[in-house]
């Protein structure tokens, strides 16, 4: 528990962000984007015995039966009437493996005939939109989906700080290299070079320290 993990806690965080229409995204990436698949699986077990939904218990293993019956479900869930079955979707996304989920998205693709993000973006919308996406973005590429959101909050107008700070702050000791090595490959320019063009004073020293060296 010393990284503050609380597979509880993290499951009625779950339920709260799910409840109603909208759903919070950032505290549904909190819960699932920086959890170990170990973890995930505490996640939905702890769903299950909280809040009496979860699906069947896999393990870890890939089950090709499981992978088609979970895209058949997503898209049943979702391509099919949207907006009905968004539990059954994030359900899904949370509790099945990377491995089994990368499965799953092609699966997805081979029935629907289009990327599971395409489907997304096409029928669905606002905060639960932006959710479902950064889940499967951070199954495809963790790395990745964190350089767009760095990328996305110094672009335009306005720094949005919160995010900057907060994705930093959490990727620093874990994967900051590769964060760098996908921002460079995405946007042409080094994360580095992004974070001095676009801030200031020490809050810029704090992040540059934070980011390291320059691409």
């Amino acid at each position: 528990a010393a990284s503050g993990f609380n597979a509880i806690e993290d499951a009625q965080a779950l339920r709260k962000a799910m409840k109603g229409l909208g759903t919070d995204e950032d505290a549904i990436i909190r819960v699932l984007a920086y959890r170990s698949t170990a973890q995930r699986q505490e996640i939905r077990t702890a769903y299950k015995t909280t809040i009496g939904r979860g699906g069947r218990d896999q393990g870890n293993y890939l089950d090709d039966g499981l992978v088609k019956q979970d895209a058949k479900d997503l898209y049943d869930a979702g391509e099919k009437r949207w907006g009905t079955d968004e539990v059954k979707f994030l359900t899904i996304l949370c509790s099945r493996n990377r491995n089994h989920l990368l499965h799953v998205f092609d699966e997805y693709k081979r029935i629907s005939k289009k990327d599971i993000e395409q489907s997304i973006k096409s029928e669905t919308s606002g905060s639960f939109e932006d959710a479902l996406l950064a889940i499967v973005k951070c199954m495809r590429n963790k790395s990745a989906y964190f350089a767009e959101r760095l990328y996305k909050s110094m672009k335009g107008l306005g720094t949005d700080d919160s995010t900057l700070i907060r994705v930093m702050v959490s990727r620093a000791e874990i994967d900051m290299l590769d964060i760098r090595e996908n921002f460079k490959r995405l946007y042409g320019k080094s994360l580095y070079s992004f974070i001095k063009g676009d801030t200031s004073g020490d809050y810029r020293k704090v992040l540059l320290a934070l980011c390291g060296g320059d691409d």
